[in-house]
């Protein structure tokens, strides 16, 4: 038999983040958060999320032992703002066990139910800046630490539950080497006189920090248009620029700006922290920091984690001046392989734009949909 208990204290939390501790132990591939990092995530004295959402946490527990986990969500500008009547979940972790399973998402589908919700989601975050989708292939890839990894057998899970699926996201990769600067260069020079443009680049984080307000507005208005978007607000600002700008190699980041000054486009880059978190185990000290600063300035992965255009300057080639400006700084450094973070499979304009390089798919995962 399967007990649900509602997760309200902070020793309850921890156990909560601890979970896929021991479900991925033995895993080559599962990369660990950083334990103070994920519950100030679900702290709501800390995450600015929560002044426009509700989050309920439950711990599975058969036998007396925590089998599985889950965050049932509600984001009240989607429903509120947007008229989008979605019950969201996430951190959705269980034993191969269809009874965990479908306790835990039956309290997602009971909640959204008394919320007089449409349908559920999952596994999602509270905004587009949390991670999303379960794995349905690539299980013998490495994982990221912007993205979820789970077992092969939840997909068959969601399956059996009754969910069908809403999203399909990619995620791809290339060798640096197909990187080839004949493919951007010109261009480069043409858009950059066409619309008067130039690039900025920077080498210390207090260079940025007066660019970040603008390039959280230009995040939402990029991004606006995506059926899954909700805007990030000035609270989430501060709080996303505390926890991901130290990880940031302020080289990793580019802004492209027109005559007045105005952003009109950025990216950001980051080096790959997988190998460097499961030497952390989830603990930045004593030795966890050391891992992840060697990582940030050595790393020869790369990660594009964002790319935004402001709208008025999309389909005009801003790209090439992004990847010129890229290049011009990894080709120095030696990096070899460069990934992207999950794209949606229909979004044919974001794969043009890389069609240069040649990159193969190398994961797919999904958000699953169920009828309230």
């Amino acid at each position: 038999m399967v007990t649900l208990k509602e997760v309200q204290s902070k020793s309850g939390l921890k156990k909560f983040v601890k979970f896929p501790f021991a479900l991925y132990k033995n895993s080559p591939y599962w990369v660990p958060p950083i334990i103070k990092e994920e519950m100030d995530t679900f702290n709501k004295k800390v995450n600015p999320i929560f002044n426009d959402a509700d989050a309920w946490f439950f711990l599975a527990y058969k036998e007396g032992k925590i089998v599985g986990r889950i965050a049932a969500i509600i984001n009240w500008i989607e429903i509120n703002q947007q008229k989008i009547r979605k019950m969201r979940f996430g951190w959705f972790d269980f034993v191969d066990d269809t009874e965990v399973s479908e306790a835990l998402i039956g309290k997602v589908i009971e909640i959204g139910k008394s919320q007089q919700l449409e349908y559920v989601e999952g596994p999602v975050g509270f905004s587009n800046l949390d991670k999303v989708g379960v794995l349905i292939e690539g299980f013998d890839h490495i994982g990221t630490m912007v993205t979820w990894y789970n077992h092969p057998y939840y997909k068959e899970h969601y399956e059996r539950l009754g969910f069908v699926t809403e999203k399909t996201y990619h995620e791809n990769k290339f060798p640096f080497r197909n990187a080839d600067p004949k493919t951007f260069r010109k261009a480069n020079v043409l858009i950059k006189k066409r619309y008067g443009l130039k690039a900025l680049n920077f080498t210390k984080t207090e260079e940025i920090m007066p660019w970040t307000d603008k390039m959280f507005e230009l995040f939402n208005e990029s991004y606006a248009a995506l059926s899954s978007f909700v805007p990030v607000s000035d609270l989430q600002r501060e709080y996303f620029k505390k926890k991901y700008l130290s990880f940031i190699n302020p080289e990793y980041i580019k802004f492209v700006v027109n005559e007045s000054d105005e952003l009109v486009a950025f990216a950001i880059v980051m080096p790959s922290y997988s190998k460097a978190l499961q030497k952390a185990r989830g603990k930045l000290f004593p030795f966890g920091l050391i891992h992840l600063l060697r990582a940030r300035n050595h790393s020869k992965d790369m990660i594009f984690y964002l790319i935004g255009i402001h709208p008025d300057y999309q389909r005009k080639g801003v790209t090439a001046i992004i990847f010129n400006e890229f290049y011009d700084t990894f080709e120095p450094k030696g990096i070899e392989y460069c990934y992207r973070t999950p794209e949606l499979e229909d979004n044919i304009a974001t794969r043009l734009i890389w069609k240069n390089f040649d990159p193969v798919i190398y994961k797919k995962r999904r958000t699953y949909r169920k009828e309230l």
